[in-house]
């Protein structure tokens, strides 16, 4: 099933931000818990054939998410969110970092710096979300890693459960 629902994807090298704008067919509640509890972002938080898998997780100012990103033959490419501010159902904020199972960072990939806001308007909830880098070549090195093509395919993992709810 195709979605008309809105999804912009741009690239700001001057600011070295990648910048999406996601509409979901679901009340901001929902897509707020979907976004905030380990056992929603483990049901989609991860582009198919990969499931996301949460070690643990402290969904508050100075907390963290460590997860794996789990392939078919059980490989898992660990990351973990620091969460650096929350403003409930408007907007939170974290480091993402490449990491082991234990979250040592990965030395080889700075992490990204998201901002995740929200908003609803008639009957559908708007993600805006703000991924910065540190550097030019950081940025367009996820760019690389086929990243537009893997958060496309994970907003649409997403848009089943609300669509499995209906």
């Amino acid at each position: 099933m195709e979605s008309n629902l809105l999804m912009n994807f741009t690239v700001d090298k001057e600011n070295k931000t990648v910048n999406i704008k996601r509409e979901f067919n679901a009340s901001l509640s929902d897509v707020w818990s979907a976004w905030t509890e380990a056992e929603i972002l483990d049901q989609w938080w991860a582009p198919a054939p990969f499931k996301s898998q949460t070690k643990s997780m402290e969904f508050k100012e100075g907390g963290r998410r460590l997860y794996a990103m789990v392939g078919l033959e059980g490989e898992k490419r660990w990351s973990s969110f620091d969460y650096t501010s929350i403003s409930p159902k408007t907007n939170f904020k974290y480091a993402s970092t490449f990491c082991d199972s234990e979250g040592n960072p990965n030395s080889e990939f700075a992490s990204s710096y998201w901002s995740v806001s929200f908003s609803e308007e008639d009957n559908s909830t708007f993600v805006d979300i703000a991924i910065k880098r540190d550097s030019l070549s950081e940025l367009e090195k996820l760019i690389e890693m086929g990243f537009k093509e893997g958060i496309t395919v994970t907003m649409k993992s997403l848009d089943k459960i609300f669509e499995a709810r209906k």
